[in-house]
């Protein structure tokens, strides 16, 4: 089974205690400072990712973290989970996919708009209010200039693209003309 597939099990059943528990955005924070926290130290990685060091001795290691560190209950039992289960590695993973999954739940959904020239603030909340009656969700946007574009708008929303950019239309008509 793939690193992602374990990861999405992990962060589905984090997401369901979490809800009926305690504070899904807490954990989402607590999940990316732990993950931050890993990726930042070379050797706690190491020793976390290295199958010749036992499982006890990584359950050590996550124990003293989780006293430090004082995560919620069920984030704590998750972890130590992992280390009893030598899974650690997928922290990393574990956490995107928890935010993706938080995400749906709040339904809210992330779009990236690239535009050739910098829009205003009240374009950005045109975009925003557009994409949110589009897809029934609220939406979270994140802004980019491509000079390259000419004009128009490329938009990311979820997985889906939408290419209004002049570059890729004069694409287009080049290709249809060249048949």
């Amino acid at each position: 089974m793939s690193t992602r597939a374990s990861a999405g099990r992990y962060a589905r059943a984090l997401l369901d205690v979490v809800i009926k528990e305690g504070n899904p955005e807490q954990v989402d924070q607590e999940l990316a400072a732990l993950a931050g926290l890993f990726a930042g130290n070379a050797e706690l990685q190491k020793a976390l990712a290295n199958p010749a060091v036992p499982a006890a001795a990584k359950r050590k290691i996550v124990e003293s973290i989780v006293s430090r560190i004082k995560p919620s209950p069920a984030l704590g039992k998750l972890l130590l989970m992992l280390a009893d289960r030598d899974r650690l590695a997928l922290i990393p993973e574990l956490a995107e996919v928890y935010r993706e999954r938080l995400m749906e739940h709040r339904q809210v959904i992330s779009a990236e708009v690239t535009t050739a020239v910098p829009l205003s603030a009240d374009r950005v909340a045109q975009f925003e209010k557009r994409i949110a009656a589009a897809t029934g969700r609220r939406v979270t946007m994140t802004a980019s200039v491509d000079p390259s574009l000419i004009g128009g708008a490329v938009a990311r929303v979820g997985s889906i693209v939408y290419d209004g950019s002049i570059a890729t239309q004069l694409s287009k008509m080049r290709a249809r003309l060249e048949e």
